[in-house]
C-alpha cells in the first residue's frame, strides 16, 4: 500500500494488492445490535460474528492471507515428525532472524508460557517498556511481577513523539540496581506496545537496552508479534533506517537480541507462533515443555498447512509494499476522526485506531469502565465490534482492589487487507454520529467478574437505561436504515 497523491486535494491510502475472494457481511438492524450486545454481558469478546459487520477487535488471526500462501499449503507434509514443512519454517526462521534454535507454538501465549516456566520464579522481576494482558499473568502466576518501564512520552495521549513504545533507560538501570542482576529474569521488548496505542520502539533504544542488558548479563526478549508495524515505523520515521531495507532492520534487531518470540496471527498472518534463540542451553531447557503443552517438535500444535503459510508470510513481511498497509490505513482514520474533533491516540501507531475513552466519555468515571461502555455504544451504533484496552483488562489487587488503567482506550484493529476505505469511512461516520450523542452514553458494572482475564468472559450491564435511549436517538437521527 502506498498514500496517494490525486489530482484533487485529497490524498488516500492505495491498496497495492487486489481482492478475489469475498466473505459475506451482514449488518443487523440496530434493535437487534442491542439485544445482540446484552446477551453479550456487554463484552465485545462474547459477541457472535454473525451479528458483527466490521470485526475490529483484533488483527489476531483475521488477516487475509495472500494467493500465495494459500498456495503453499498445498504443498504441506503432514507428518508428525520429521515434516519437511517444518524443516522450510526452521530454515525461513533462521534466515530472517539469525538465530539457530526454534520452538513452534500454536500462538504467543504459548510461548509466553514457556518463557516464564523456564525462567521466573517467586520474587524475580521482568522490566518491560509495556505488559500485555496474557504476558503479565504468565509472569505473576509462576510468582514474579513485572516493571513498566516505558518512557514518560509513552503514556502521552496526544503526542507527535515517533516512538513511544521506547524504554527508559534510566529506569532499567535504577530497577536492576534495586533487585539485582540475579533477580532478573529476563527484560522484555514489544514490538509494537498493544495497551497504549500500538506504539514503536526505534532500534536505537532496542541497542541502548540491549547494551544494559549485556553489562549485567541479563537475557533481552523481544515480543516480535506486532513487528510489521514497528518495522515500517523504523523504516519512516528513524533517520538512520531510511536507507535499510526492511529484511537489513529485522536482522539489526534480532542481533541485539537473545529470544525472540511471536504470534503468527499477527505476524505471519496464519494461526501459530514461534520462539527464536540463541542459546542451546536455553533451548535444551524449554523445548521437553512444547511436546507437554503444544506438540511435538516439528509442528507446536500447527497444522502443517498454517506452517507452510507462515513461511511465506514471514517472508512477505519483508516487503515494505505488505507492512505498510495497516499503518497506512490507522492513520487515515486517525487524521480523519482528528479533523472532527474526535479524541484519538496520536501519532497513529500500529495494529488500530484507538479512541480516547476517557475524553470521549469525560462524563463517567473509570470505575464505571468508560472504554468498556464505548466498545458497547459502538457496536450497538453501528455493527463495528472493537476491543477495550482500559480499566476492564487489567485486574484486582489480590484485596479486591480495582487497578485503573494509564488509558482507557477502545482499540478498532484493522486487520492486514481485509477492509475497504469505504468501510473504514463508514466507521468513521457512526464514530462521529457517536461523539455527537456521547452524553447518552453511560456506565458499565460487573454482574459476573472472573478472578483471572476478566476481560475475555466477564459480564457487565449498563449503569442507567442509556443503551435504550441511544437507539431511541439513532432511530431519530437515521429512521429507517440499518
Amino acid at each position: 500500500m502506498t498514500t496517494l497523491k490525486f489530482y484533487g486535494d485529497e490524498s488516500i491510502p492505495l491498496e497495492m494488492h487486489k481482492v478475489r475472494i469475498v466473505q459475506k457481511l451482514r449488518l443487523p438492524p440496530v434493535e437487534y445490535r442491542l439485544e445482540a450486545m446484552t446477551a453479550a454481558g456487554n463484552n465485545t469478546f462474547l459477541l457472535q460474528n454473525a451479528d458483527v459487520f466490521m470485526d475490529m477487535l483484533t488483527d489476531s488471526g483475521v488477516n487475509a492471507m495472500s494467493d500465495q500462501q494459500v498456495a503453499a499449503m498445498m504443498i504441506a507434509d503432514d507428518s508428525y515428525a520429521g515434516s519437511a514443512t517444518y524443516t522450510r519454517l526452521e530454515a525461513k526462521l533462521r534466515e530472517i532472524f539469525g538465530m539457530y534454535f526454534i520452538l513452534p507454538t500454536h500462538q504467543g501465549r504459548a510461548c509466553e508460557n514457556i518463557l516464564a516456566q523456564v525462567l521466573v520464579s517467586p520474587g524475580t522481576v521482568v522490566p518491560m517498556n509495556y505488559h500485555f494482558t496474557t504476558t503479565k499473568a504468565h509472569i505473576t502466576l509462576n510468582g514474579g511481577r513485572i516493571e513498566e518501564l516505558v518512557a514518560d512520552e509513552g503514556l502521552e495521549v496526544i503526542s507527535v513523539h515517533p516512538f513511544k513504545g521506547n524504554m527508559d533507560i534510566g529506569k532499567l538501570r535504577a530497577v536492576i540496581e534495586d533487585n539485582g542482576p540475579t533477580q532478573v529474569a529476563f527484560v522484555r521488548m514489544e514490538a509494537g506496545t498493544n495497551l497504549i496505542g500500538g506504539q514503536p520502539f526505534s532500534l536505537q533504544n532496542l541497542a541502548d537496552v540491549s547494551q544494559v542488558c549485556r553489562e549485567h548479563g541479563i537475557l533481552l526478549v523481544m515480543d516480535a508479534s506486532l513487528l510489521a508495524d514497528n518495522l515500517y515505523f523504523i523504516k519512516e520515521r528513524e533517520e538512520d533506517c531510511k536507507d535499510l531495507s526492511i529484511r537489513e532492520i529485522t536482522r539489526q534487531m534480532a542481533d541485539l537480541c537473545d529470544v525472540i518470540y511471536f504470534s503468527a496471527r499477527k505476524l505471519g498472518c496464519v494461526r501459530g507462533g514461534a520462539m527464536c534463540m540463541r542459546s542451546e542451553e536455553l533451548y535444551r531447557k524449554m523445548r521437553g515443555l512444547v511436546p507437554l503443552f503444544e506438540g511435538f517438535l516439528t509442528y507446536g500444535g500447527m497444522s502443517v498447512r498454517e506452517i507452510e503459510a507462515l513461511t511465506v508470510g514471514l517472508e512477505e513481511t519483508m516487503d515494505m509494499d505488505m507492512i505498510n498497509q495497516g499503518p497506512i490505513f490507522i492513520a487515515y482514520m486517525v487524521e480523519e476522526l482528528e479533523k472532527r474533533g474526535i479524541p484519538v491516540i496520536t501519532p497513529a501507531g500500529g495494529l488500530g485506531c484507538h479512541l480516547n475513552a476517557l475524553q470521549f466519555l469525560d462524563h463517567l468515571p473509570q470505575s464505571e469502565y468508560p472504554a468498556g461502555a464505548l466498545a458497547s455504544a459502538l457496536y450497538i451504533a453501528s455493527g463495528v465490534r472493537g476491543m477495550e484496552r482500559g480499566t476492564l483488562s487489567e485486574q484486582r489487587e489480590p484485596d479486591g482492589t480495582e487497578v485503573f488503567a494509564n488509558m482507557e482506550l477502545l482499540r478498532l484493529a484493522l486487520p492486514r487487507r481485509v477492509f475497504t476505505l469505504s468501510q473504514i469511512k463508514y466507521a468513521i461516520d457512526r464514530i462521529q454520529w457517536l461523539w455527537d450523542n456521547r452524553r447518552l452514553v453511560g456506565g458499565l458494572r460487573f454482574i459476573e467478574e472472573p478472578e483471572i482475564l476478566r476481560f475475555f468472559f466477564g459480564l457487565l450491564e449498563p449503569t442507567t437505561d442509556w443503551q435504550q435511549q441511544l437507539v431511541a436517538k439513532f432511530r431519530q437521527d437515521f429512521g429507517d436504515s440499518l
